[in-house]
């Protein structure tokens, strides 16, 4: 049965079948930034898809964002069935069942791309993360991970980095974590005017693309 098309942005590529990824945004909400990313994707080949985990709301404020973010953790199981949800559709819309699924997120969104890692591992075969952990057991998932992290991250210090790359290496998944120097927490989001590296973010999005490429079913 045709999946229902959840709430969120999809962007296709001009031929239609590209290889599926599931984006998901940053504690901001679905913005431009990440629609723009999503369009970026399907211009390079691929099927993409951003679900709104906020269902509409967006803000550019911290405390709000705040808000949002903590709503959400308060409730997990919502966002959680929301990803699940997208997940199946994007890999359906791919029009190659059996693709693996790929999962882009940033910061907030890191977290939730990972867990989905783990609780869809017959589906997620690969996994990018911007400036975002998730501590726990790793051993159930079947992807290969690819992190980009800044260098002064108060949000995301250096030791709870290093312990999800242990955490992943113990698990026997490949994992590649990239610092880039002189950066801290949404260097790659152009919107956030005081954080946006632009070559930050530019070499980012190339070793996005390549890993993408290279990971099975691509």
């Amino acid at each position: 049965m045709p999946q229902t098309r959840p709430h969120g942005f999809f962007a296709q590529s001009s031929g239609g079948h590209g290889a599926p990824v599931l984006v998901l945004h940053a504690w901001w909400g679905l913005n431009d930034t990440v629609r723009a990313y999503c369009t970026q994707l399907a211009a390079a080949g691929f099927t993409a898809f951003a679900p709104d985990l906020y269902r509409g709301q967006v803000t550019a404020q911290v405390a709000e964002a705040e808000r949002l973010s903590g709503a959400l953790f308060a409730r997990l199981e919502q966002p959680r069935a929301d990803l699940a949800a997208a997940a199946a559709f994007v890999h359906e819309q791919a029009g190659r069942p059996a693709r693996g699924l790929a999962v882009v997120g940033f910061s907030l969104g890191a977290f939730f791309a990972l867990d989905l890692s783990v609780s869809d591992a017959q589906r997620v075969h690969s996994v990018v993360v911007h400036y975002g952990t998730r501590p726990g057991d790793y051993t159930a998932a079947r992807a290969a991970y690819l992190g980009h992290f800044a260098e002064t991250d108060p949000f995301e210090p250096r030791s709870e980095v290093d312990a999800l790359e242990a955490a992943l290496r113990r698990a026997g998944r490949p994992a590649t974590f990239h610092h880039y120097p002189g950066t801290g927490h949404w260097f790659a989001e152009a919107d956030r005017a005081q954080a946006y590296d632009a070559p930050a973010a530019a070499l980012a999005w190339q070793r996005t693309l390549a890993f993408l490429r290279r990971t099975p079913n691509a």
